[in-house]
């Protein structure tokens, strides 16, 4: 098994990600947060939410730890982009916003879990998770990634070292 966030790319000298599995993983993520926050705020079936976002959490911790390829929501999107052709970015910027998606994941996760016993919770769940729905809407439908940006825009404003290699962002839009 081979730990690493993405996959090194001879011809660009730096690690990089599918473009087309990253925004279908998206799409995946989108659906789920989705159904999660229907069944919390329509239905309140808050338990739902715990589960979706403790998966959300899992995915991304396998993605960040492991490789991003053994994170089910991109096994998943593999297999629905299998016969397009690769658009390979940047994976510096990538694992930036992963480990965004994982902290507001987490967060969501520990709230939902208090959401169970007292309702007061209630209206800090909804608030990130539509935080969290619109971020991969953008991603999913758009090819933004803002995690990304800001990943872009830390390293402009010196709170992030520079890479040696500066790698693309989705769709060509930035250059780290």
């Amino acid at each position: 098994m081979e730990r690493s966030f993405g996959d090194f790319n001879k011809e660009l000298g730096y690690k990089t990600l599918d473009e087309r599995v990253v925004r279908a993983s998206a799409g995946l993520m989108l659906g789920l947060a989705l159904i999660a926050f229907i069944n919390v705020n329509f239905l309140q079936r808050y338990f739902v939410i715990t589960y979706i976002s403790g998966f959300l959490m899992l995915n991304f911790l396998i993605g960040i730890l492991l490789n991003p390829k053994y994170a089910p929501t991109v096994i998943l999107a593999n297999l629905i982009v299998a016969k397009q052709s690769k658009l390979p970015i940047g994976a510096i910027q990538k694992k930036f916003a992963w480990t965004l998606g994982l902290l507001l994941a987490s967060a969501i996760f520990i709230l939902s879990l208090l959401l169970l016993n007292d309702v007061r919770f209630f209206e800090p769940v909804c608030l990130l998770c539509l935080i969290c729905i619109a971020l991969l809407f953008i991603e999913s439908s758009f090819g933004i990634c803002v995690g990304c940006n800001l990943y872009h825009f830390f390293v402009k404003i010196k709170w992030i070292k520079e890479p040696a290699i500066k790698p693309n962002c989705m769709g060509d839009s930035c250059e780290v």
